[in-house]
């Protein structure tokens, strides 16, 4: 870039500069996504770029003909799935798919953003719930587009994003067991930080109310999406005198830690207890007995969000959000419950 290119034909570099009171120097940082500028500068000089219609031109270094997947943990059950989606469309855009694995489930870690400017990839899919505001301005500074797929929340509403119906999978899971005449339902859903979360529990709310049934407080459980943590919370609700029939786990890893929680407890799945997991991964078809569960399209979910990326037409051009349907995939784990 040079130091008299105009922005938006109105004004050049060097009148930004100094109607920012900064050098030129600083000026490129901002635009080139550097870290080394402060917050307060920065946002002086990208309001002023903003007022005077910049927009970044597309010449500079070449694209690597990358696509960047990135995870808070890939040792996820449903991490291969999305690996697929993005890759099925990366091929067809003979791209090919690179995989990081950074921060945690909430946003990237701070060093990451370093890295992804240095590789300019055709762009960034990101599994998490949300981007910090530093991170989203970087991207945006150096024309590398990016989607968030959020099995795990709700992004901002300037994010594109890709996600599933999780009110209405809460919900058809738990009408499943009411309707099967089960009263005393438990959740253990996923973390109480993440609104996936919350809407497969509001689900639940909405079907046990639709039921006509009042929600025991003790039934109502906040896991952690993983094995264990169904397993500890099944244990301590198959304790109870008063033990629930029926349990939807917010995951089809935390309905394994119940069916295991289950065996233990000497209850035979489905005839003591009925067991809902959500997801369908792959696993889910080969557990004893096999799971019912709610299906929510990983691999198309990955599809949608790496075509956002890599439309022919402007890529990744307006943030967006594409809601993918849920559905009841119905096997062998629930029943009617047993009457004395």
């Amino acid at each position: 870039m040079q130091d008299d290119d105009e922005v938006g034909g109105r004004v050049t570099l060097a009148a930004v500069a100094k109607e920012a009171g900064v050098s030129l120097a600083t000026v490129s940082k901002v635009l080139n996504g550097r870290s080394d500028v402060s917050d307060a500068t920065r946002a002086r000089i990208e309001g002023i770029l903003d007022a005077h219609g910049y927009r970044r031109r597309a010449q500079g270094a070449p694209r690597s003909p990358l696509v960047e997947l990135v995870f808070h943990e890939l040792d996820s059950i449903w991490a291969m799935e999305l690996i697929r989606g993005v890759e099925n469309v990366a091929k067809e855009n003979r791209a090919t798919v690179v995989l990081t694995e950074s921060g945690t489930r909430h946003a990237p870690s701070p060093d990451w953003i370093e890295g992804v400017l240095r590789r300019r990839p055709l762009g960034v899919v990101l599994v998490f719930s949300t981007l910090p505001e530093d991170v989203k301005r970087q991207l945006r500074s150096r024309a590398i587009p990016f989607v968030i797929i959020d099995p795990a929340g709700d992004p901002d509403p300037d994010v594109p994003s890709v996600g599933s119906a999780n009110w209405a999978g809460g919900l058809a899971a738990t009408r499943h067991l009411t309707d099967h005449d089960h009263e005393r339902v438990a959740i253990i859903t996923g973390p109480e930080d993440m609104l996936c979360s919350l809407a497969r529990l509001d689900g639940y709310r909405s079907a046990m109310a639709m039921a006509g049934l009042e929600i025991d407080p003790e039934l109502v459980r906040f896991g952690d999406f993983h094995v264990q943590g169904g397993f500890e919370h099944a244990m301590d609700l198959l304790d109870r005198p008063d033990r629930p029939t029926a349990i939807f786990a917010g995951s089809d890893l935390q309905a394994l830690g119940v069916l295991e929680a289950a065996r233990l407890k000497g209850l035979s799945v489905p005839e003591d207890l009925s067991v809902v997991g959500y997801d369908d991964v792959p696993l889910a078809q080969w557990s004893s007995p096999p799971l019912t569960t709610v299906h929510q399209p990983l691999r198309h979910m990955a599809e949608e969000a790496a075509r956002m990326l890599l439309r022919p037409d402007d890529p990744g051009k307006a943030a967006q959000r594409i809601e993918l349907a849920t559905h009841l995939v119905i096997r062998q784990s629930t029943a009617a419950p047993k009457r004395a």
